[in-house]
């Protein structure tokens, strides 16, 4: 039984039909008689137990006829929503329904119960029905203007209601009038049509994967050990750039197999590595003809929050991609593999990209694709600098390209490196006061060498350099990095303190060829 349309009680004849028959053709509005008409008597029967009109089978909220379409008129078996009050004893004519949409807007409005004998439409019934009549809805008087601010408040949610109504069963019948109807959104273009911008993450990684290998080592001890590592297509003739920790298991008697994003693998060799850079280059053996080498960008230009994307195989996963920024610049970083106990020095590039191990010796990418590093250490928490098996905190260092360009060039040349040197040596362990030359270098040697680039300066031991060009030094790794920076050669200004007072000289670096 249906609880929204309960109201004033009416008996109902148990053996007469809960629905007057349809008539044959409704009218377009029922019209409003003068006064009531004589209903007819229909048969006796016994008063029903109930004071409520039995619905049909079906909805609660929807009723239905006997016969015919779901658009005829039916019969009505509900009284308005309860936003009027009951009808008084002796009311007035029915007036017009109310203009508002009740909530149930997409059932069909009820209207008066046709006269079974003359098929048309009697006017509306008396309000005390007879005992023994079928049931009638008995429409209710407006409430009076008293109430009119908690009517007026029940028919903006009747309203309200009433639209939400309809649109529910608009899209229900329209999920019914066509079974393949989808509510799932599609964009306009397919991905066959879609075109990714120049620039984008997405299109500059699609244009580097190609160039970008997975290096496997394997050292040539009975236990081959090994590990991966990433480097990238320097030039055509085959020549691959990496991190030197990365082939250094290798480059004895091992074995080096380069894998390329096609999955295509091939064979490799070391032409020659650079231990205090990180920098080695590796060939492969029978190089395709169709190699396309990484275009290389000026390290020197990049600015403190460039984008920034790397490519490379972190534990062994390759050609996967990572983005970031450049969160510092000329970062001394000392790095070492693990095994040598030799460390490397770089000014480094610091990148908030993801780089973990496996990603070493990849590069790091600007914007255009342009190589602008190559990913060589990460900050680890509760390690040092280096190779450490954690993962990634968002702290990565990138050996500048123009440096690595330098020695790649000069390993494909002669095989060997060469390093530019000041003719000192300085203490490694101190740190905060700036680099001091120590008191003799190693194996009882003078720590300034003499006749050096250092001693024509005028640089003694226990000088501290507080400056190196325009660089502030605060530390020995941090002189050594700023040094390597630059080529044999090249002239710096060097700003020291002796004696509680500063001043600054004129180097000519020197250079030292190989690694000691």
């Amino acid at each position: 039984m249906s609880t929204e349309n309960e109201g004033t009680a009416v008996p109902a004849d148990r053996s007469a039909p809960s629905v007057p028959p349809t008539p044959p053709a409704p009218p377009v509005a029922p019209p409003t008689p003068a006064a009531p008409a004589e209903t007819p008597e229909p048969p006796r029967t016994e008063p029903q137990a109930e004071s409520q009109p039995q619905a049909p089978a079906g909805s609660e909220s929807e009723p239905q006829a006997p016969t015919g379409s779901e658009h005829e008129p039916q019969a009505p078996t509900e009284a308005l929503p309860q936003v009027q009050a009951q009808a008084p004893a002796a009311p007035p004519a029915p007036e017009p329904a109310p203009a508002y949409t009740p909530a149930y807007a997409h059932a069909p409005a009820p209207a008066p119960a046709p006269d079974a004998a003359a098929g048309g439409w009697p006017p509306a019934p008396p309000v005390t029905p007879s005992w023994g009549a079928p049931a009638q809805p008995v429409p209710e008087a407006p409430r009076r203007r008293a109430g009119g601010l908690v009517a007026a408040v029940l028919v903006a949610a009747l309203v309200a209601g009433g639209v939400g109504g309809g649109i529910g069963y608009w899209a229900a019948s329209q999920r019914d009038d066509d079974p393949t109807a989808s509510t799932t959104v599609s964009s306009g273009d397919s991905p066959a049509s879609f075109k990714r911008d120049p620039g984008t993450v997405a299109a500059v990684a699609a244009k580097a994967l190609p160039s970008v290998v997975t290096i496997q080592a394997k050292s040539g001890g009975t236990d081959g050990e090994g590990g991966t590592g990433t480097g990238f297509v320097y030039d055509k003739e085959g020549h691959i750039v990496t991190n030197n920790h990365v082939v250094a298991s290798a480059a004895e008697g091992g074995t080096l197999s380069v894998t390329f994003s096609n999955g295509k693998t091939y064979d490799a060799e070391v032409v020659g590595r650079a231990e205090g850079y990180d920098v080695a280059v590796i060939k492969l053996k029978n190089a395709p003809s169709n190699l396309t080498p990484l275009a290389l960008g000026d390290s020197d230009r990049v600015a403190v929050g460039d984008s920034t994307i790397a490519i490379g195989a972190p534990f062994g996963l390759s050609n996967t991609v990572t983005t970031g920024i450049i969160s510092a610049k000329n970062r001394p970083v000392a790095s070492g593999d693990g095994a040598s106990g030799k460390n490397s020095y770089m000014s480094a590039l610091q990148t908030d990209a993801s780089i973990n191990p496996g990603n070493s010796g990849g590069p790091l990418l600007d914007a255009s694709g342009a190589v602008i590093g190559i990913n060589s250490a990460i900050q680890s928490a509760g390690s040092g600098y280096g190779q450490s098996q954690a993962g990634s905190i968002g702290l990565g260092f990138a050996i500048p390209v123009n440096q690595a360009k330098n020695v790649a060039e000069q390993l494909i040349k002669t095989g060997k490196p060469v390093y530019p040197v000041i003719g000192a040596t300085v203490n490694m362990q101190d740190k905060g006061e700036g680099a001091t030359i120590a008191p003799q270098g190693s194996g009882g040697t003078p720590s300034v060498t003499p006749n050096g680039p250092a001693a024509k300066a005028g640089l003694k031991a226990g000088d501290v350099i507080t400056a190196f060009g325009d660089h502030p030094i605060d530390s020995g790794p941090a002189l050594i990095s700023e040094i390597w920076t630059h080529k044999p050669g090249d002239t710096v200004k060097i700003t020291y303190e002796r004696g509680g007072k500063t001043a600054t000289a004129t180097v000519t670096l020197g250079e030292r060829t190989g690694d000691s």
